[in-house]
């Protein structure tokens, strides 16, 4: 059976937590120190979906991964940049689904208008860097000992992609409610 993309709902809180809270218990890839909670990880949800895509790729009822975008800073200047994230299930790593998911969610950020999209990447991570830079983010630089997790300082490499050539005025961004999920994931 082949893997179904769509929007993420609040339900899909438990799978997301199933990828994530590894990620958060064992790794430095996600700074936080504590796995959020389903009522944490819904609300994240919510927030994200009243305007930015929050993607999750599922097959046979096992989640696959996800990614989302969300705001970037809080200056209205910044309002045509994105930051986003992707994880993915480790047992589907190597699987084309990260790359899957950025595609169809740099199609809606497209649509939506936004051109610039950033990310930061918890070093070391070379197969988040490669992923990166496998989709068409080029790197801009690295803070270094940006994050202190397991007795350890982390640096993070910063990367960024425009998503579309920034017109001379831009127009504010469209609603994620306007776009036709169908048509994105189906032209892929």
């Amino acid at each position: 059976m082949s893997a179904l993309m769509r929007l993420a709902t609040e339900d899909d809180a438990p799978a997301i937590l199933d990828i994530y809270a590894p990620i958060v218990r064992e790794t430095v890839i996600s700074f936080e120190y504590e796995v959020p909670s389903e009522a944490e990880m819904r609300g994240r949800i919510r927030s994200k979906l009243a305007h930015y895509p929050w993607l999750v790729m599922e097959r046979d009822g096992m989640m696959l991964g996800y990614a989302y975008a969300g705001r970037w800073r809080d200056r209205k200047a910044y309002d045509w940049t994105v930051e986003t994230t992707v994880y993915v299930n480790a047992a589907a790593r190597r699987g084309g689904f990260g790359k899957a998911l950025y595609a169809a969610l740099f199609k809606a950020l497209r649509l939506q208008g936004f051109v610039q999209a950033v990310a930061g990447v918890t070093l070391p991570n070379d197969a988040s860097v490669g992923l990166h830079e496998a989709v068409g983010f080029a790197a801009t630089g690295v803070t270094h000992n940006a994050g202190y997790k397991f007795g350890g300082w982390h640096g993070v490499a910063f990367f960024e992609m425009t998503l579309q050539p920034p017109p001379d005025v831009p127009s504010p961004t469209k609603d994620l409610a306007s776009l036709d999920w169908e048509s994105i994931v189906t032209s892929l």
